[in-house]
């Protein structure tokens, strides 16, 4: 049975969890404070939160939010990135991190989406998505196509009636 502290801590993860679409799983060993700091501000931008806490903690909590453990990918010291709002973004903040030179201390091991596990790769594949209102806009573009479609070709009548007009009308300009 945990004690009080733990199950304070339990019961702030598993509102966490709950309130995130996504968990991503990074070893952060290797990484000075300064770095440390830095990635919690870049995954905070990307409207992620980090949280370090013990393994056995974060397994309770996830069990007792309804989403699978990664009992193969969690051991070792490891942060818990919440992505509470794009799930890419987030994933693109931590892809990004470990690209910059002097951040390869930090190891994307894998996530917990839908219901289900994820691996380092399929991270990556997130983070190399577009963001969310780029999608949303590429939807409404695909969705207004066929609208402005036809709005061209009702109006195209029109539009050559008024054509037809104006020819006529400069034809007998010129001949008066």
């Amino acid at each position: 049975m945990p004690t009080d502290a733990k199950r304070k801590e339990i019961d702030v993860l598993v509102e966490k969890a709950k309130s995130s679409a996504a968990v991503y799983i990074v070893e952060y060993r290797g990484l000075t404070v300064s770095k440390s700091t830095a990635l919690r501000k870049l995954v905070r931008a990307s409207g992620g939160e980090m949280k370090v806490t013990k393994n056995t903690l974060m397994r309770i909590a996830l069990r007792e939010s309804g989403m699978p453990t990664a009992d193969k990918i969690d051991s070792g010291p490891n942060a818990y990135v919440f992505a509470h709002n794009d799930v890419a973004a987030t994933a693109k903040a931590l892809r990004d991190f470990t690209k910059e030179r002097g951040n390869e201390a930090l190891i994307i091991k894998g996530g917990i989406m839908g219901g289900k596990t994820l691996s380092q790769d399929q991270v990556i594949a997130l983070a190399d998505l577009p963001s969310r209102d780029v999608l949303l806009s590429q939807l409404l573009g695909v969705m207004n196509g066929p609208i402005r479609g036809f709005v061209t070709v009702l109006s195209g009548p029109a539009r050559g009636l008024v054509t037809v007009l104006s020819h006529i009308k400069e034809k007998k300009e010129e001949a008066a």
